[in-house]
Order: structure tokens, then C-alpha cells, then sequence
């Protein structure tokens, strides 16, 4: 149901490497860039990242309330996921841990402020 989601960046070079270091063990990687905007993802008929600067060249702002969340596959891999994105500078917003009987979740903002969670149903 979803295509691809953006998030603004004030530097897309630390952007891109961020989101494809951190995804590649989820098979992402950089799949279009197109200077202002890229594309990571694992391939152009799943989900994608965007990570851009804005086109009206304002300042980009994370919303208040939203979020991107990606699937880990398992507890495990939220734990390790969610230790990789602290790894690569990103700072904790919950730590990797059970919020409900099926769901496992590890939170964090990236370095423009941008909330995610890696997170595991069931």
C-alpha cells in the first residue's frame, strides 16, 4: 500500500549513508539519486526511503506525531538494528523492549531529528 515516504534532511550526504548503512541488513541500499532526493530501499516494487532537502528550501522538520517504522523480523533483529542505528549516531527515544505482548520495539531520532522504530509483531 505504500510506495515510498520522505523525510527532509539539512545534509543528504550523512542522510544517505545513515539509512543505507543502516538498512543494508534489511537488503537496502541507495536505489535512485537524483541529487536533492534519494531512494533506499531493497528494490523499486517495495517500500522505499526517501531522504531529500525540501523543495521550498525551508529548514526540513520532523512532524510532531509521525514516525517510520520498519519491520526487523524478529526480536533479535530489533535488538541488533536498533543497537546499529545508535552505533551510527542516532540517539534513543525508548530502548528495544517489549510495549505489548505482541509487539517489541526499539526507538530512535536520527540526526535531524526524524523519529523511527525497528519493531517486531507477534
Amino acid at each position: 500500500m505504500i510506495g515510498y515516504v520522505t523525510i527532509g534532511t539539512n545534509d543528504m550526504e550523512k542522510a544517505k549513508a545513515f539509512y543505507s548503512e543502516l538498512l543494508a541488513p534489511l537488503g537496502a541500499k541507495v536505489l535512485m539519486d537524483m541529487g536533492r532526493i534519494a531512494f533506499i530501499g531493497s528494490g523499486p516494487d517495495a517500500p522505499m526511503l526517501g531522504v531529500c532537502t525540501p523543495y521550498n528550501e525551508d529548514d526540513p522538520q520532523p512532524g510532531n506525531g509521525n514516525m517510520l517504522a520498519f519491520p526487523a523480523g524478529s526480536r533479535e533483529k530489533v535488538d541488533e538494528l536498533y543497537a546499529r542505528a545508535l552505533e551510527l549516531g542516532a540517539t534513543d527515544e525508548g530502548p528495544a523492549g517489549e510495549r505489548m505482548p505482541t509487539f517489541y520495539g526499539g526507538y530512535f531520532r536520527d540526526a535531524d531529528g526524524n523519529k523511527c522504530v525497528f519493531y517486531h509483531m507477534g
